[in-house]
């Protein structure tokens, strides 16, 4: 009858990943939207590179943090 329940503590290891996710969701295209307005500065390149890496880092996280949130709910 227990094993139906849902892990408490993996599932606030997974909302936490969703909550870091959507930091890097608003933060990675406004770096980008940054880094493509400024072309003609030396540190487009820069900027560019940072921008993409935090825009992957949001979908790593997203799919980190709903895979932890259905092994809380469903895994036994």
């Amino acid at each position: 009858m227990d094993q139906n329940r849902t892990n408490k503590e993996l599932l606030l290891k997974g909302l936490q990943n969703m909550g870091i996710c959507l930091v890097f969701m608003f933060l990675g295209p406004t770096i980008l939207y940054m880094a493509f307005s400024n072309q003609e500065k030396s540190t487009f390149i820069l900027i560019l590179i940072i921008g993409l890496i935090l825009s992957g880092l949001a979908i790593f996280f997203a799919f980190k943090g709903l895979k932890t949130i259905m092994d809380s709910m469903f895994k036994k």
